[in-house]
């Protein structure tokens, strides 16, 4: 099947993808553009996991200052190059995390960073609370697993629904903005400040 060069400009402008990329994923999908952008997006997640594991040591620190300067967000993110790192794209997506810290107030970057004993403290608790409900005891099992998730979602950034759109974590849209950018992008460290709270 021959792919016209309109609809390779076409999809490599919705999409960002090499026009190699472009003209594959057309002849994949019968020359239907909107499939293509959904092949595209499936294969770019795809690279986009395997991207995951690079180190990441250029980036950018962003800032966020909200509600007349009541509340302020300083943010560290990291990717391959620095040419990235001076992109538009990056760019917005560390002002967009930012935000996300400011609104969401998470206390740490992903699960992994929630120390040990906090997360079995956190156990304990939601034990005694599940146990005081006189649940059998394969319930409660259960029932903490799913509140230690909760737990997990209202305290970890990576976790949390992204603020612009709640049918994706903030995981997914940095899975996305690795397949766009087409190198790793790690979340370092975050501060979130605001007038009268105490440390």
């Amino acid at each position: 099947m021959s792919i016209s060069m309109e609809n390779v400009k076409a999809l490599r402008q919705k999409t960002g993808a090499g026009v190699m990329d472009c003209k594959k994923a057309l002849q994949e999908t019968g020359g239907d553009i909107d499939k293509a952008v959904e092949y595209l997006r499936e294969k770019g997640i795809a690279a986009a996991s395997k991207k995951a594991g690079r180190t990441a040591a250029e980036g950018i620190v962003g800032s966020y200052i909200h509600m007349g300067g009541k509340i302020g967000v300083l943010i560290e993110v990291n990717c391959e190059t620095d040419f990235v790192a001076k992109t538009d794209k990056f760019k917005e997506l560390v002002h967009n995390l930012a935000m996300q810290v400011a609104a969401s107030q998470p206390e740490y970057v992903s699960r992994e960073h929630v120390p040990a004993e906090e997360v079995e403290k956190e156990k304990k608790i939601l034990r005694q609370q599940a146990l005081a409900e006189n649940k059998p005891e394969h319930v409660v099992e259960k029932m903490v697993e799913g509140r230690l998730e909760k737990f997990f979602e209202d305290r970890c950034l990576m976790e949390q629904p992204y603020i612009k759109d709640n049918d994706q974590t903030v995981k997914d849209l940095i899975m996305e903005s690795i397949a766009q950018l087409g190198e790793n992008i790690l979340v370092n460290r975050f501060a979130r400040f605001a007038v009268g709270e105490e440390e």
